[in-house]
């Protein structure tokens, strides 16, 4: 399989108050296409600006980051920006859709941005909802749906992109248990359709119904060993 994400010693120092914060020390994570990787550690651990930095939302401070065998270093903002757009499929707890939109135009809009023609779109949608069973809700707006729905948009909207890549940040964190478990469902899903998928999570029990485990403490990351 190859790689997707290769991270090597990579730091990121941020002052909060005066005080020098290590939130990445050294860490070292390579991930493979088609893999389920959950990354798991406690508030204050450092998984945030991890995500961060494999989302291309941030840059390190030293340390080498490829993605498709790429080093992200000299990319500028822009190219930054369409590299997300065309290579990561996010999903966030906060679900982060817009309230004024149909559950349709909310997963169109990263497809508008990459200047894709409406008849394209439109199938690519429909597709995209059908997938996370969600086709008779297309004209829902947000406050008309349930968590777990739209939590299922947002899925959605990450998978319309046919990104490399899907990042999940804490996607059960604003849910119930039993809604919790049935987005977790639809990510193992998605994995078995071929889908490369990590996955980060402060929750032990959501971490291990990933394939791989790693654990990040202090802004230091490890294998958790099957």
């Amino acid at each position: 399989m190859a790689e997707i994400i290769r991270l090597t010693d990579v730091c990121k120092t941020y002052s909060i108050g005066g005080e020098e914060v290590r939130a990445l020390d050294h860490a070292c994570l390579t991930i493979r296409d088609g893999e389920f990787v959950g990354i798991v550690g406690p508030s204050g651990s450092g998984k945030s600006t991890l995500m961060n930095i494999v989302g291309c939302l941030d840059v390190a401070d030293s340390g080498e980051y490829l993605l498709d065998g790429q080093s992200i270093a000299n990319y500028s903002e822009r190219e930054l920006a369409r590299i997300r757009n065309r290579k990561i499929g996010f999903v966030f707890q906060s679900f982060n859709l817009l309230p004024k939109m149909s559950a349709e135009e909310n997963v169109e809009l990263p497809l508008i941005y990459q200047g894709v023609r409406a008849s394209e779109r439109r199938r690519r949608v429909a597709e995209a909802l059908e997938r996370v069973e969600l086709s008779a809700r297309a004209k829902h707006k947000p406050f008309e749906l349930s968590g777990g729905q739209q939590q299922r948009v947002a899925v959605a909207r990450a998978l319309v992109t046919r990104p490399s890549l899907l990042l999940a940040d804490e996607p059960t964190g604003n849910l119930d248990s039993k809604t919790g478990m049935e987005i977790m469902r639809l990510f193992h899903e998605l994995h078995a359709s071929g889908n490369t998928i990590v996955l980060i999570t402060h929750d032990e029990n959501v971490a291990r119904q990933a394939s791989r485990r790693v654990h990040i403490l202090d802004g230091r990351v490890r294998e958790v060993e099957a």
